[in-house]
């Protein structure tokens, strides 16, 4: 195993990550962040050598999608590259590769400075060598880490050491400092980058000069040992946490592969329950969650009176400081919920959001704040998507949280009529959520139930047809029980069940077949046209209830797979022998 100055870094500061990346060898997709390390280091690195315009280049080319915080990170190494350039000798080699079997390194500049003869009162070596200068680029503000640090030793003991008859003299860090301002509030982005423009002028790089110490070899080689013979790589928590890439893996306790066993699940073991619940106000859908173990609100409404739940409010917060007024708004209290609860180090065991529709809205204020609308209509080619994409995108990140129970409320919506196809109108009832959102969300989650008040008796509803939205993955046979904890564990229980014993007789279908119940139709569906002759003339035949016409897009979620359409069969309706002609009108003379 050849060693480096990198591999052995990584071990000192954190034994896991060293295992995650050099062990195991798990690579990890690069994040899209506009102040990516990696990617900046590198796009110095290539202005040093090559030139501004390369690279702008590959900073560009290294992330998907631009926004302005991008374009804010490309003006600052167009400023700093030539300051940082014009500090460095002419005539040198850049990224030179050194080692042996033992050793890899690259040096950033390696500049010659002539020969020194062995009389010259400056060689200390005693024989006639060629002298060097060794520089390396550093974008960063924590000059003080680099000053201590043994790369620079490390790269002149091996360099010398594969190199007979040249020494290197002198050894520097190229500090290029990172210009860290973020534009307020109350300017606009032309206002920011003009003060970021002056912020540049005052920024200077620096040569920070490393004075050669043996003992940082000794070191070295010690730690080499320690690694090489290590059998346990424990997690080593620190403030580089940060900007590690194995951050999340390793908060989740995701110890040491991302990519599962290659052996069946076994679905009894599944625990977890993700429900959507919805229903009219005041039906007791916020006492209900309530019920669950160690539950937390994530409430929006204000209405947490009357349950004993610990909550966080979900509204806007306002600070004042002197004469300033600071305002967080409601999405970003919830945004940092989330990434809080994802760190796992809290007892809870429920999470409940209370209302989801209004976590919409929230996130549809603070993309208009974000990005300076009055309202979505004015920037209507990006901004619905946007808001779309955004909430979906954290309520993902909420529903995958590695807890027992995941509760999402709304309101129910009967303002929506639907159509039959014969002209009648009925009423849906549906979660107070855009068709499309709501289609997305029910995805996500095991079940949609629906909280039935009728005075004192509240019920839970898992009945889904033609005008009620419901359903699920899991196929509940009970289509009403008691709004009750305890009941609807055992019907959760009860269908997980089911759902194994399919998965066990190969399909997807319920081992027993779901009792009929009156919401949906029970024969299959058929060609329309016209109906044949009863076999007895006698019978008056009873017409089937007509359907009812509705965008693909605003269709409900049904619980059962097989579930058959309700386009039926209708009479055909009787011609006229001798239907009236159509006339023109004469024309008046």
């Amino acid at each position: 195993m050849r060693v480096s100055h990198s591999r052995v870094e990584a071990f000192n500061r954190c034994p896991f990550k060293y295992q995650m990346r050099y062990v195991a060898g798990i690579g990890t997709i690069p994040n899209t962040d506009p102040d990516n390390a990696l990617i900046l280091g590198t796009a110095l690195h290539t202005g040093i050598e090559e030139g501004v315009e390369q690279a702008l280049d590959f900073y560009q080319n290294s992330f998907p999608v631009l926004t302005d915080d991008h374009i804010n990170e490309m003006i600052k190494l167009e400023a700093m590259i030539p300051k940082a350039k014009a500090m460095l000798p002419p005539g040198g080699k850049f990224e030179l590769p050194i080692g042996n079997a033992d050793f890899i390194g690259f040096m950033d500049y390696l500049v010659p400075m002539g020969w020194m003869d062995k009389k010259s009162p400056y060689n200390i070596w005693g024989e006639d060598v060629q002298v060097f200068d060794l520089y390396d680029f550093k974008y960063s503000n924590n000059a003080k880490s680099y000053a201590v640090s043994g790369q620079l030793h490390e790269y002149k003991y091996w360099y010398e050491l594969t190199h007979p008859g040249q020494r290197i003299r002198n050894m520097y860090f190229l500090i290029v400092p990172k210009v860290k301002i973020r534009q307020k509030k109350t300017e606009t982005l032309m206002q920011f980058r003009d003060r970021l423009q002056e912020a540049l002028k005052d920024a200077e790089p620096t040569l920070l000069p490393v004075q050669y110490d043996p003992m940082k070899i000794v070191d070295f080689l010690t730690d080499v040992k320690h690694m090489v013979e290590a059998t346990d790589f424990p997690k080593n928590p620190n403030h580089f946490c940060g900007w590690c890439e194995y951050e999340e893996y390793c908060q989740k306790g995701w110890d040491y592969m991302l990519l599962p066993k290659n052996e069946r699940r076994g679905l009894n073991a599944t625990k977890k329950k993700v429900v959507w619940l919805y229903g009219a106000p005041f039906s007791g859908k916020t006492f209900f969650a309530n019920q669950f173990p160690d539950p937390l609100m994530l409430n929006t409404d204000g209405n947490i009176k009357f349950v004993d739940a610990p909550y966080i409010a979900i509204r806007d917060t306002v600070t004042v400081e002197g004469r300033i007024t600071k305002r967080k708004l409601a999405y970003e209290v919830f945004m940092d919920t989330v990434a809080e609860l994802e760190k796992k180090q809290n007892d809870f065991r429920t999470i409940v959001v209370d209302l989801l529709e209004d976590v919409y809205e929230l996130c549809r204020v603070y993309i208009c704040d974000r990005q300076g609308w009055k309202h979505e209509s004015d920037d209507s080619f990006r901004a619905w998507d946007m808001v779309r994409s955004e909430f979906l995108n954290t309520l993902k990140r909420l529903v995958n949280l590695d807890y027992e129970n995941i509760i999402l409320i709304s309101h129910e919506d009967r303002s929506r009529d639907l159509t039959r196809k014969g002209g009648d109108k009925i009423s849906s009832i549906k979660p107070n959520l855009q068709d499309k959102m709501a289609n997305k969300v029910a995805g996500m989650v095991d079940l949609v139930a629906r909280i039935v008040a009728d005075d004192n008796e509240r019920v839970l509803s898992f009945k889904t047809s033609e005008v009620i939205f419901g359903g699920g993955r899991l196929t509940v046979h009970n289509k009403e029980i008691p709004l009750d904890y305890e009941a609807f564990g055992k019907v959760y229980e009860e269908a997980n069940q089911k759902a194994v014993g399919a998965m066990k007789h190969g399909g997807n279908t319920p081992a027993t077949p779901a009792p009929e119940t009156t919401d949906t139709a029970t024969t299959a569906p058929s060609r329309r046209g016209r109906k044949a002759k009863a076999e007895n003339p006698t019978e008056t035949p009873v017409d089937a209830p007509e359907p009812v016409t509705e965008n693909a897009d605003n269709a409900p979620l049904s619980s059962d797979a097989n579930c058959p359409s309700e386009d039926f069969e209708e009479p055909a309706p009787k011609m006229d022998v001798n239907p009236p002609r159509r006339t023109r009108k004469k024309r008046e003379e």
